[in-house]
This record gives C-alpha cells, sequence and structure tokens, in this order.
C-alpha cells in the first residue's frame, strides 16, 4: 500500500523545482483541458506539480477539486512514468468537468507521456 501514497518526495515543493521545469520542459502533452509539462530527472522517484490559476477556474472549490482529481491520477499512474518531473496545468473551463471526465482526460495524458517518456526516464517496476 505505501506505493500508492502520495508524500513530500513526490511533489514539487518550491519554485525552483517548477521553474526548471518550465525553464527546461523536454516534453509536452495536451489536451482541451490540461497541459501536461515533464522534464526526466535525477532522483529514483516521480515528482509532481500543479498549476491552477484563479483566471482559468475561479472557484477554489472547483480549483481544489480538479487538484484533488489530479494528484489521485497521478498516484495511481506514476509507476508508469519513470524519473520524471511533472508539472499539471489546468486550461480554462476544466471546471466543467465532472470527476471522471478529469480522470479520463489525465488518463489519456498519462498514456501519452508513459510513451514519450521510457527512453529519456528510467523506468522503475
Amino acid at each position: 500500500m505505501a506505493e500508492f501514497c502520495f508524500s513530500k518526495s513526490s511533489r514539487l515543493l518550491n519554485a525552483a523545482d517548477y521553474t526548471a521545469v518550465f525553464a527546461s520542459t523536454k516534453l509536452k502533452v495536451s489536451r482541451r483541458y490540461f497541459l501536461l509539462l515533464a522534464k526526466p530527472n535525477e532522483r529514483a522517484c516521480e515528482r509532481l506539480g500543479i498549476v491552477i490559476a484563479k483566471k482559468s477556474v475561479p472557484k477554489a472549490v472547483n480549483r481544489n477539486r480538479i487538484k484533488r482529481q489530479i494528484r489521485e491520477s497521478f498516484r495511481k499512474n506514476r509507476k508508469r512514468l519513470g524519473s520524471v518531473d511533472v508539472v499539471v496545468l489546468a486550461r480554462a473551463d476544466a471546471d466543467k468537468l465532472s470527476n471522471s471526465q478529469i480522470i479520463c482526460d489525465l488518463n489519456t495524458l498519462w498514456q501519452d507521456l508513459e510513451k514519450n517518456t521510457v527512453p529519456q526516464a528510467i523506468k522503475r517496476d
């Protein structure tokens, strides 16, 4: 069960971590409501950062709901990705999606990212 936890080591924690991903993005995967930016890291774990602007999703309740769904989806799919830092950006109208639609959209993004990540990152079992 510990393999599915979402600890501090699984998160991008400070501005420098986010800036590193934005500055040297190696992989981009996009859908209508979400954009994933990723770069391989030297750590032995996958890390997630989430960006949801108030302008894109005005209500805090909806921003928090989307963040929960992103974290849950990442937690379940991260073993497939290898050692990467990922930033998920929510686009305008992402709050119009239901939870199941968010999960479905994110699962497609994780699959696309996995296809492009394997040669560049260390994949774990």
